[in-house]
């Protein structure tokens, strides 16, 4: 992943934004939506496209576009980063390859306390029965 070409590839739009500010909200477009196509993405592999359109299937449009928005603070400038920084983690933490678990055995010390204290619980749960009258 090309991060500088996926950048440039971004399209911002300012939209109103709600929560504070007060009238200054009203007046200004201190919101930022952000969109990525990412099946037109010159940033991205033809197996990376693959893994974020399986990845993040919620959250992509019928076009491929993934959409974010910040309307955090009252600057549309620092929306605008805070939204590109979450967009390249998302896309960064959806492209990884989690590693295969490897299958693992228990100890023989292990398996032995277990069975050891399997028993104790037997012996304990048995001695609280009341005697049997025949």
């Amino acid at each position: 992943m090309n991060t500088e070409v996926l950048i440039s590839e971004l399209t911002f739009k300012g939209i109103r934004s709600s929560g504070p500010g007060g009238q200054h909200v009203n007046k200004t477009a201190s919101k930022v939506e952000v969109a990525f196509n990412i099946e037109n993405s010159q940033a991205l592999s033809e197996s990376e496209k693959n893994r974020l359109r399986q990845k993040l299937s919620s959250k992509i449009t019928s076009e491929n576009t993934l959409i974010l928005q910040c309307g955090e603070t009252r600057s549309q400038h620092q929306n605008k980063s805070i939204v590109i920084e979450r967009l390249i983690a998302l896309i960064e933490q959806n492209l990884k390859v989690a590693k295969p678990r490897k299958k693992s055995k228990p100890s023989k010390s292990a398996i032995e306390k277990r069975l050891k204290l399997k028993k104790q619980q037997a012996l304990k749960k048995s001695n609280r029965k009341p005697p049997q009258i025949t």
